[in-house]
């Protein structure tokens, strides 16, 4: 039986404002968070938006080291959530206004 490893998170008083707005400069991670933010849980494949395997795993990475994504095993496959409460704890009202983006350009 193949086990996976467990990837490595940061603690939320580890979470940096560089980091995170870095991994939000990215429009493909910015869709991931949006996603992620309408869901409780997510695979990798439903976020992937038919991209490459790898190109994922470097968004994830990227997304995981900035302390916004949780990724946990599940069997063989990987559950992604957002780190809602250590955002929202960490930075106050960053997430909101980061997602409240997309209800603007709804309006326009």
């Amino acid at each position: 039986m193949l086990l996976m490893r467990p990837f490595k998170h940061p603690s939320a008083s580890e979470l940096a404002i560089e980091r995170v707005l870095y991994a939000w400069s990215d429009s493909i991670r910015l869709d991931i968070v949006r996603h992620l933010a309408r869901v409780e849980a997510a695979t990798c494949g439903e976020l992937d938006g038919g991209r490459p395997k790898s190109t994922v795993s470097h968004h994830f990475k990227v997304l995981r080291e900035a302390g916004l994504v949780l990724t946990e095993n599940a069997g063989t496959i990987h559950m992604n959530k957002l780190r809602r409460a250590d955002i929202e704890s960490r930075f106050p009202g960053l997430l909101a206004a980061i997602l409240a983006q997309d209800a603007i350009k709804e309006q326009q």
